[in-house]
This record gives structure tokens, sequence and C-alpha cells, in this order.
């Protein structure tokens, strides 16, 4: 059986990052880092059903918690795309440091816009899956819509995003744009999967299209039917496990 153990390492500004590593029974076939939606944690659902899943098929999994989030060390405020990239590639040497080599990415939201921007400071990464990711970090910036201007004036202010408060900097705001994430994908040169349900109100299954439009080959695109951006339903998160599954078996 699949075993878990916890895994802390240093992120982009120095705090101690916390992670899940789920470990296969026997020789690992493969690793998968994977990357949680803005606000999220590592213990997310979505996250959770795939690392298992994934270990289950012989994979290491490891999900951890971008700076300032979940049981992660740090500041929210620290935690801008630029953060997020590097606190990946943190999390990839941690994975190569537990021995587990070559590795595929997954990045849920958000965090599939951080992996795309991610894998090309990675040479140990073969292969990409997103789902529900935006085709650029600016399309969360209408999240802060009610806030920006007092950001802009008094350099931060505090957001309230699904019920929860966050607090937001003007440096956060400026990192949205300052990433090329369509020349990024153009560039990619690894395997990309782009999963996208096509009934998302939170992220557009336009970005998921964009997305997939801007890659070069092999790449391949799934639409989830009936399910949301959380893709809460079991049945749903079934089909995007053995869809996720599947595309590593073939490009790892």
């Amino acid at each position: 059986m699949p075993t878990t153990r916890d895994l802390t390492f240093a992120g982009s500004t120095g705090a101690q990052l916390s992670g899940v590593l789920h470990a296969p029974e026997g020789d690992a076939r493969g690793s998968i880092l994977l990357a949680h939606c803005f606000t999220c944690s590592k213990d997310i659902h979505t996250m959770t059903r795939l690392a298992d899943g994934l270990a289950e098929s012989g994979y290491a999994a490891l999900r951890f918690d971008f700076t300032g989030l979940g049981d992660s060390g740090g500041e929210f405020t620290d935690s801008t795309v630029s953060a997020n990239v590097r606190d990946l590639t943190s999390a990839a040497t941690a994975l190569l440091r537990e021995g587990y080599g070559p590795c595929g990415m997954l990045g849920h939201s958000l965090g599939g816009a951080a992996v795309l921007l991610a894998a090309s400071k990675l040479h140990t990464v073969r292969s990409i899956a997103v789902l529900g990711a935006p085709s650029t970090a600016t399309h969360v910036s209408h999240l802060f819509a009610d806030v920006e201007e007092e950001v802009r004036t008094d350099g931060d202010a505090t957001a309230c995003i699904a019920g929860r408060e966050f607090p937001v900097s003007r440096e956060f705001l400026d990192d949205l744009s300052a990433h090329d994430s369509q020349q990024a994908i153009a560039e990619l040169g690894r395997p990309l999967l782009v999963i996208h349900a096509v009934d998302d109100e939170v992220v557009s299954v336009d970005e998921g299209e964009a997305i997939f439009a801007a890659a070069a080959q092999p790449k391949s695109f799934v639409p989830l039917l009936d399910t949301d951006h959380l893709v809460t339903k079991r049945a749903a998160a079934e089909q995007v496990l053995r869809h996720v599954k599947a595309w590593f078996d073939a490009t790892l």
C-alpha cells in the first residue's frame, strides 16, 4: 500500500514550506509535483485525491503549500506568481533530494499558470498537466477590482476571496502582469495535457482552449462535463485521475 509522510523544505523567501509525499509500494515509476489553486492549500480534495490515486498507480506524488498558505511559513503578501514559480523549483529540488528524479508537474487553476511558467526553469520536468488553469496570470486580477485603487494608493489592502480575507500588496498586483505566459506556453518543449470543465464559472473553458492553442505538439485537451472549477463531484475527479495517469504513463 502507498504511504504518506510530511516533507518540509525552504521556499522562495527562505520560509519552511509544508508538503506531503505520497510514496508507492515498491519502486516508483516516476514522480509528480502537484500545485494547488489560488488561496487554496495542499489539503484541498483536488490535491489529495490526485496524490492518492497517483501513488496507487506507482508514482511518488508531492503536494505542498505555497508560501504563506496552509501549513507553510511566510506571509501571503510574499506569495506572488514569481514566488510561486520559485516555490515550485524548491519543491522539485526536494523531490530530487528524496531520490525521485525526472518528474511530471500538475497544476490546478493559478497553480497551473505557475507550473507553465516554472517548467522552463526545471530541466528535470518531462511532462505537464494543467487543470482549470488560466492562460495568463493576470486572469485573477478581477478578484481585486474592489480594492485595487486602495492598493495602488496605500501600497496594500485586504481583499475578500471566497469568504476569506487576504492581504494584497502593490507588488503582488504588479507581478501578475510581469509574465509572458503565452510565450512560456509556446516554448514549453514538453508534452502538455490541458483538462478543463466546460461549465467552469471561475476560469472559463476559453482559457484552457487558449493554453491548448498556444502550445506545440505533443498536446491533448480534455473537456470535463457536469462539474465545477474545484472538480467537487467524485465521478469527475475520477475522470481527471484516469486522464492524468494515462498521460503520465505515456509521456514520463
